[in-house]
């Protein structure tokens, strides 16, 4: 048996365990620089508030239903993460992280697995104060569905076992493309077929399903079957890219603001890097600006440049990186993006040396490890490079953040007791 746990509303909850004035009150949290609607409490859901909606555009209902507004607090949501896998990794023998607010756990060998799924979100929801929905069954891909099921039907307490109901109900009420692992392409292959719930998914012929939609798809198949074909993974796979890359606040329009947010760039795509022990072969670095304020003048460009031996040293990520943008900045435009990717990831263990460049230096790892070490636990920031500079006025706008409450010392949660 296998049980996939999934907080509830998650960012929103973040922001509720901290300030208990938004507990019952609409609340939503906006994607970077303040644009969009990324999450929605229930009660915003309720109000007809949907999803990704533009900020501009629910002013009005912001103040006529007193919804509460909130930026993307990535180092709060980041650390409760931590919080949660910590309780659920004492919880079963073996768990899998899914996302940053889910994770299946392996019940195999446990009785009683539907009491453990209650026992689970209780010990959550009091060690975190983050309420989760736990759905139960003999595949991850139905456990999946047990967990939407338990999110959306109160009556059932936020924990179901699709083996203690009519499973073929439960897969008839599901459409298609809420099924994990099929997409739009395979929603329209489906619906081609008249195949439009899960149900009828599950009862395709295997033949056909693995013609059109490859053994992946009979995977999912045999999911909804109850035969679980797709194992947990213990360590989350290595990125084969990364990409570090934000809108600014305000729109760039300096050669040393551009540097600035570049060398920011550089600086975070290097420590995720080092985070899976990999080594960048190549950079590539891109500018542009606001396509859409045709009233400007448009200007977008990048340069890419290979390394003479693969690194993670951020000094010299740096340096290559603020060669390059000087090569593709052009005065006189407004800039509105910029962003680094390092497209070609090799392991720190199949690192190729070459005859004209010299060795690695081990200090350079130890420095490198000390100031990853200082801002995981002293909050991102703590230690900064100085190419990154201080005031960084294009940094993203967030005018609606709450405090850093777990990860900042003077931005800890105080209490005023009468």
């Amino acid at each position: 048996m296998y049980a996939l746990v999934d907080c509830n509303n998650f960012y929103v909850s973040c922001e509720r365990v901290f300030d208990p004035s938004l507990k019952g009150r609409p609340v939503i949290v906006l994607s970077n620089n303040d644009g969009n609607a990324v999450a929605l409490s229930n009660e915003a859901k309720a109000l007809g508030i949907p999803f990704g909606a533009p900020y501009f555009s629910l002013a009005r209902a912001i103040g006529k239903y007193r919804i509460a507004v909130r930026s993307s607090n990535y180092s709060l949501y980041g650390d409760m993460s931590r919080r949660v896998m910590d309780v659920l990794s004492a919880c079963a023998p073996e768990m899998e992280i899914y996302s940053i607010d889910e994770a299946f756990l392996f019940l195999g060998g446990i009785s009683g697995v539907t009491g453990l799924g209650r026992a689970i979100r209780e010990q959550v929801l009091a060690w975190t104060g983050i309420p989760v929905s736990v759905g139960i069954a003999s595949s991850k891909t139905l456990a999946k569905l047990a967990s939407r099921v338990a999110k959306k039907d109160p009556a059932l307490g936020g924990v179901f076992n699709i083996a203690e109901a009519l499973t073929d109900e439960v897969l008839a009420s599901v459409r298609v493309e809420d099924v994990w692992g099929v997409g739009r392409q395979y929603k329209a292959l489906l619906n081609g077929r008249g195949i439009r719930t899960a149900l009828q998914l599950r009862d395709a012929p295997e033949r056909w399903v693995k013609k059109n939609m490859t053994i992946c798809g009979l995977r999912t198949v045999m999911e909804l079957r109850g035969i679980p074909c797709i194992p947990l993974e213990d360590t989350p796979q290595p990125k084969k890219a990364i990409v570090s890359s934000r809108s600014f606040g305000r729109p760039v329009e300096t050669l040393c603001e551009m540097q600035e947010a570049v060398a920011s760039y550089v600086t975070r795509a290097a420590e995720k890097l080092r985070a899976q022990r990999g080594l960048a072969r190549s950079m590539i670095v891109f500018i542009g600006t606001n396509p859409f304020r045709e009233s400007d003048p448009q200007y977008s460009n990048g340069i890419s440049c290979g390394f003479p031996v693969p690194l993670s040293y951020t000094p010299h990520m740096i340096r290559y990186g603020l060669r390059m943008i000087e090569r593709i900045y052009r005065p006189g435009y407004r800039y509105k993006k910029a962003g680094v990717v390092i497209p070609d990831i090799v392991p720190e263990g199949e690192r190729q040396l070459s005859l004209f460049h010299p060795p690695p230096d081990p200090a350079r790892a130890r420095l490198m490890e000390t100031v990853d070490r200082l801002n995981r636990e002293m909050g991102r920031g703590a230690v900064r490079f100085a190419a990154e500079g201080c005031g960084r006025a294009w940094s993203m706008r967030r005018s609606f953040l709450s405090p850093r409450y777990t990860t900042r010392w003077d931005e800890i949660a105080v209490v005023n007791a009468r």
